[in-house]
């Protein structure tokens, strides 16, 4: 297979958008195509578009929106598709790309992941998200992600000992890094005492799913982010040395929750990364820096523990005992994270690796993991169904 990088990245502002979603999902794409030197002109050498989002015809109303990010970017002919995998979309459209590329059908690819989620209500937004859950088993029984979520940190919480406050120190160390970070969502570090402990803790800080918190989950949010993948051997010249795709890996695991035999194993993120990482020859020993899907902020202990990062039932004490900050051994989630970067979820996967790239390039600012070489990202779809994770590197292929 052929060799392939990333050249150029782009990203919006996470939060809420004002314009319209081919304008958001534009957005970033022309940020990617101008970061690689790539002008959006007839006869630009974009062979193929891959336009991620869950849901961009049933939220926004615009079916085949790959069509129409092609047209409105005026990169016709290039080939155009819409991808659509959950949370993990996002990821699914990268792997494409890299697909796309690798097998000869294409030179360079762009990737573009948008999701425009706040132009409904937060409940609306919670029943779209679980129409990925089973459409027999648990959807008509009313059964959320965090409720899922919620279930799965009370099984976590009575088997290792994890606490509420685990939880907190998680999702502030995110917040602290998203405060480093341009466009992330939210910009403020919560208190860790006041969420936790203090007498008004159910005031200020309501259980959404017991014993999930509002500050344990990820906002609701819009945005986009682009990648501009190339062939390593085309031959053209960007204006940034690439950043090489070493492993991608995939896995899916049972649909129904309640029917896995280990209900505290995330089996599709365990496999999912072992053969990104079988794929690029390497070990969880080598990745310097890691983005991994904290949609609820149980999911960043448990995906450490996945892959290979920390024993299982130990992802809590490291989190406590400062490893995974952006300093430690094992930094994680130096974006912020889903919890305060923000969730567009068919925008997550492709803004993971956008963080990857920044941080293997060194233009990470105050989140910048110091020598950061290897990068891994792990982008899950349902809970923990269908999970897409992707190794990147900076290193020479050995």
């Amino acid at each position: 297979m052929r060799a392939v990088g990333i050249v150029g990245v782009g990203h919006t502002k996470f939060g809420r958008f004002t314009g319209s979603f081919l304008d958001m999902a534009a957005s970033a794409a022309k940020e990617a195509l101008d970061d690689a030197g790539v002008r959006p002109v007839t006869g630009h050498g974009i062979d193929q578009v891959f336009l991620a989002s869950m849901g961009a015809g049933q939220v926004n109303k615009i079916s085949g929106a790959a069509s129409a990010l092609v047209d409105t970017l005026n990169l016709r002919p290039a080939m155009a598709e819409t991808v659509e995998n959950g949370p993990a979309s996002g990821a699914s459209a990268v792997k494409l790309g890299y697909m796309a590329i690798a097998s000869g059908l294409c030179d360079t690819v762009l990737v573009v992941g948008a999701e425009q989620m706040r132009v409904i209500s937060g409940w609306e937004a919670t029943d779209f998200v679980a129409t990925m859950s089973h459409p027999e088993a648990e959807y008509p029984y009313g059964l959320t992600l965090p409720a899922f979520a919620g279930m799965f940190t009370r099984l976590y919480m009575d088997k290792y000992g994890v606490t509420e406050k685990d939880l907190a120190i998680v999702g502030v160390k995110n917040h602290e890094n998203a405060m480093h970070n341009p466009v992330a969502h939210i910009k403020l570090v919560p208190n860790l005492y006041a969420i936790t402990e203090d007498e008004d803790a159910n005031v200020i800080n309501p259980y959404v799913a017991e014993p999930l918190r509002v500050y344990h989950t990820c906002p609701v949010s819009d945005g986009a982010a682009a990648l501009v993948l190339t062939a390593l051997d085309s031959g053209r010249e960007f204006n940034h040395k690439p950043v090489r795709i070493a492993g991608v890996g995939q896995a899916t695991d049972t649909h129904v929750v309640a029917e896995r035999r280990e209900p505290t194993e995330l089996f599709a993120v365990k496999e999912s990364a072992r053969r990104a990482y079988e794929m690029a020859g390497i070990g969880p020993e080598d990745i310097d820096v890691a983005e991994l899907h904290d949609a609820f902020q149980i999911l960043e202990i448990a995906e450490s523990e996945e892959v290979g990062f920390f024993p299982k039932g130990t992802g809590h004490l490291a989190a406590r005992e400062g490893k995974t900050r952006v300093d430690g051994e094992k930094p994680i989630n130096t974006s912020g994270g889903l919890k305060a970067k923000g969730h567009p979820v068919g925008a997550t996967g492709v803004s993971q690796v956008v963080e990857i790239v920044r941080q293997l390039r060194g233009e990470a600012g105050g989140r910048q993991v110091k020598g950061a070489k290897t990068g891994l990202t792990v982008n899950f779809g349902g809970f923990g169904n269908n999970v897409v994770s992707i190794v990147l590197t900076t290193r020479e292929r050995g």
